[in-house]
């Protein structure tokens, strides 16, 4: 990529399409050493102007012909380069007719048209669209798909695509032919096709209305018995889409396709769901109880995109978040009424906290919508998805339930068919609820997580109680000063025996949205018998730093006390975080590590409580990750971290161990039966949690334990936490041997070796670089494989830091390493690696120094793509 096609796109420079397109006809023609792709466009100027040039995006097409109206253009009448074709003085209205030659088998970027093993399958958001067919690439042109699609008939039998099945037969020389019609207009990047031999698994679904929709999965044959699980989930997220936000299934068919190579998790496309095969895949003594329920999580993600996303659409790239904040704000309200809707909130807030908040505050911070990019794939990111739906959740605790649903019928109702912008999705909310939300779209334009300072005074003679809040926002690339934001505050006040006083400004409620708004405010609560304890951010009400001044004792009260789930778990971590930071500073230090005998209690009384939830339980155990305090220290020594957390674990397992010991043998299931309820599920997350903190100082009941359970459980969460627990023991040749079984067992079955890589790649006990590269060596590694690439290298430099870390350097250079040689194979996934260099300003000189010059030699390289130049270059030292 040289610089002169590195180009920015501004938001501010958005302009409306020139030309529609009104139906498009596409014949793929599949064959072993390429394709030919025949479209077919109907095209007619927006102001019905005769003269005009029309300008298509194309990349790595080889063009056999062009015709305008049947007429074979000349080459003085056209444009062709390696980014687009150019057709001068078109008529106002015409039909255009292009013969492209693709190779999808030497497509290893995994965009566009491209072969996984024996399977045909499509990729096309953002602009994969454009590496198959000329066209307008853009989200805004939509338009009725009729797709033909033509192969042998052995080889690929199965042939799909977007919409209803209108016509198939058979073809000379053994091939055949399947056309689909999509009813529906859409923009390009929803456009999907598969070819393949492929096992497929059917129900039906009944519609609200009466309507009976086919259900289809579509895997390779040797996963046949792997789609009970995913369909399951459909029909859940069917009914639930129905029974919360009325919305119904449009088309008589819906399909899903699970493909071994994929960048992404799944992709919404209109009718035919493609799914990475880790996201779809799962049967009981292969898959984990998280896998499940994360597989149930992307299910409901991409089928609630046909409504959010699909049926109305983005009209811009800029737009992202108007489908996946909303969309994903759906799925977890989806999960949560799954499974516990506060531990589904902690998960949230936890990944939120931990990496979301580091992209706010690193080189690539943006706005929800940007207001620029060099290349948009960078942009699928936590902000755009997490916080993007962190910021519907804020307009639903506005609204309240009942005026949210309605303002989101309002959306679909007024854009069914349309591209549209975040400014179309918050009009509908005022719409309904009558109240003007122009300071709330600042969260859609303002990068950066917005700080509150909180403090309090008590009058006792004149018995008020006054809270006092302002808020700041740091500055952030492009983005030095901020306007105040629109920030609900949940709050609540807990007298000395941690019962809800009643608070004036809510009716006497317990609980209070409060709006802070300006840069400073302040509440006064009237008639306060006693000084209370403030509860804030109740449910995490908006995705803020927000800082009080608690002492240890109302920390570990509020972690007794609180109604408010979320704020039990908060207030531990925040007692942890507090307590980590003190030992980091004693290590740094050389004086003697201690944590407080009450710290320790509060520990064992959460252990012993039999009356909560086991998940919530789990939460309450789990300390802050490394990662975490990280991004909360201005200058991050990572070996002190790691030494923190290892001493508390520690502690934790010694000084609890009879309790730990104790809860894994209540919680030991005699059934055979695998339960995949809720309660089944939280059952072995509690044991299993008892397990890894035993792993710490692995004594005799840990090793017969943990060996017990890992050559004898029938489920693979039972059997991989056994041997992560075995792994991170210490105990090297115990290690190996459980690692080589284990590999022997399931070295046939893909998503299962990626979860043995990655137990291993994360463990800092085990591995060190030498046995990475070791690892990669393997025939099971592959360097052109998404998954793979994650749960090994991905896995190494984000999770395994103290390692990756290393003083030498040397895990910067594999790391630079690494992300050169994708870079000719798949820059997609070369940029998303790069996350972990662009954090350098966190680490000490010498560190930072090391991390720059791998971005340099990074930088250095020839013909670098825009995906890793775009990062690259906001993230060295301006």
């Amino acid at each position: 990529m040289t610089d002169a096609l590195v180009k920015t796109t501004y938001l501010k420079d958005y302009l409306a399409p020139e030309f529609k397109i009104t139906s498009l006809s596409l014949r793929f023609q599949l064959f072993e050493d390429g394709a030919l792709v025949s479209s077919t466009l109907k095209i007619k100027h927006e102001n019905g102007i005769s003269g005009a040039d029309l300008c298509l995006a194309g990349e790595e097409l080889a063009l056999r012909s062009v015709k305008v109206n049947g007429e074979v253009l000349s080459e003085d009448q056209y444009f062709v380069d390696e980014n687009e074709l150019i057709l001068k003085d078109v008529p106002a209205e015409f039909t255009l007719e292009c013969d492209t030659w693709i190779k999808p088998q030497d497509n290893k970027r995994l965009e566009g048209l491209y072969k996984s093993s024996a399977m045909f399958c499509t990729q096309c958001e953002a602009e994969g669209f454009r590496r198959i067919t000329y066209y307008l690439d853009r989200p805004d042109v939509l338009t009725v798909f009729t797709t033909r699609i033509e192969a042998d008939k052995k080889r690929y039998p199965d042939l799909l695509s977007n919409g209803n099945p209108i016509d198939s037969g058979d073809l000379d020389e053994g091939r055949h032919f399947v056309t689909w019609n999509d009813p529906f207009p859409k923009p390009c990047y929803l456009f999907a096709l598969v070819a393949g031999d492929l096992y497929c698994q059917q129900d039906t679904f009944t519609t609200c209305s009466g309507r009976t929709i086919d259900l289809k999965i579509f895997v390779d044959h040797k996963n046949s018995d792997k789609c009970a699980y995913a369909l399951d989930c459909l029909k859940r997220s069917m009914k639930w889409d129905e029974d919360v936000y009325g919305r119904e299934y449009d088309l008589d068919i819906f399909m899903i396709v699970a493909v071994d190579d994929f960048n992404m998790g799944a992709m919404e496309n209109k009718g035919l769901n493609i799914f990475n095969s880790s996201c779809v895949l799962a049967k009981s003594d292969a898959t984990t109880d998280n896998a499940y329920q994360r597989i149930d999580a992307i299910v409901a993600h991409e089928y609630f995109h046909n409504w959010s996303g699909n049926r109305v659409t983005c009209r811009d790239w800029f737009q992202l978040s108007l489908k996946e904040g909303f969309t994903v704000f759906r799925d977890s309200e989806y999960s949560a009424d799954m499974n516990s809707k506060v531990v589904k909130r902690i998960e949230d807030v936890n990944l939120l906290r931990t990496a979301q908040f580091a992209e706010d505050a690193g080189p690539m911070s943006h706005p929800i919508r940007p207001s620029s990019y060099m290349e948009i794939s960078n942009f699928y990111t936590l902000t755009v998805y997490e916080k993007g739906a962190e910021v519907v959740r804020m307009l639903h605790t506005l609204l309240g339930e009942k005026l949210f649903r309605a303002g989101s019928d309002l959306y679909f109702e007024r854009h069914d068919g349309q591209a549209v912008t975040t400014e179309d999705f918050v009009a509908a909310m005022e719409s309904v609820s009558g109240r003007d939300l122009a300071q709330f779209k600042a969260w859609y334009d303002q990068g950066g997580t917005p700080e509150v300072q909180v403090s309090s005074r008590y009058d006792a003679s004149q018995k008020r109680y006054t809270l006092k809040f302002s808020q700041s926002c740091p500055a952030t690339p492009g983005q030095a000063t901020k306007q105040p934001f629109q920030i609900p505050i949940i709050l609540g006040l807990l007298d000395a025996d941690g019962v809800g006083l009643p608070i004036p400004q809510a009716e006497g409620k317990t609980s209070w949205v409060f709006e802070l708004r300006k840069p400073e405010d302040e509440i006064v609560f009237e008639n306060m018998d006693q000084e209370p304890i403030p509860s804030l951010l109740r449910g995490f009400s908006a995705p803020v730093k927000l800082s009080y001044n608690y002492s240890d004792e109302q920390l570990l009260f509020l972690m007794k006390n609180d109604s408010d789930g979320f704020n039990r778990w908060d207030a531990g971590q925040t007692l942890s975080v507090k307590i980590l930071q003190g030992l980091v500073k004693d290590c740094q230090s050389g004086q003697p590590l201690a944590v407080p005998e009450s710290y320790v209690e509060a520990f064992r009384d959460i252990l012993n409580n039999e009356e909560l939830d086991k998940a919530m339980v789990c939460s309450l155990m789990i300390l802050p990750a490394a990662s975490y305090l990280v991004q909360l220290s201005k200058v991050a020594d990572i070996d002190a971290i790691h030494q923190a957390r290892e001493f508390v674990r520690s502690e934790i397992s010694t000084r609890l161990e009879a309790e730990l010991q104790a809860v894994y043998l209540r919680n030991v299931s005699e059934s055979g039966q695998l339960d995949l309820s809720y309660g089944g599920m939280s059952q072995r997350a509690l044991k299993n949690m008892a397990l890894s903190l035993l792993s710490v100082n692995a004594g005799s009941f840990f090793f017969e334990k943990a060996q017990k359970q890992f050559g004898e459980s029938g489920n693979m969460t039972d059997s991989h936490a056994a041997l992560s627990a075995l792994v991170n023991s210490g105990n090297r040749e115990v290690a190996d041997e459980a690692l080589l079984s284990f590999h022997d067992k399931w070295q046939d079955d893909a998503q299962v070796i990626e979860q043995w890589f990655s137990v291993q790649a994360s463990s800092a006990k085990f591995m060190d670089l030498s046995r990475l590269n070791e690892l990669m060596k393997l025939p099971d590694f592959e360097i052109t494989n998404p998954n793979k690439v994650r749960s090994v290298i991905g896995v190494y430099c984000n999770q395994n830091l103290v390692q990756f870390h290393d003083v030498s350097g040397s895990g910067y250079a594999f790391l630079a390493d690494q992300i050169i040689k994708l870079d000719d194979l798949n820059p997609q996934v070369a940029s998303r690696l790069l996350t972990p260099l662009t954090r350098w300003q966190k680490f000490d000189d010498s560190r930072q120094q090391l991390m720059i010059d791998q971005l340099k030699r990074i930088h250095g390289k020839d013909n670098l793509s825009k995906d890793v130049r775009e990062v690259v270059e906001k993230s060295l030292p301006q």
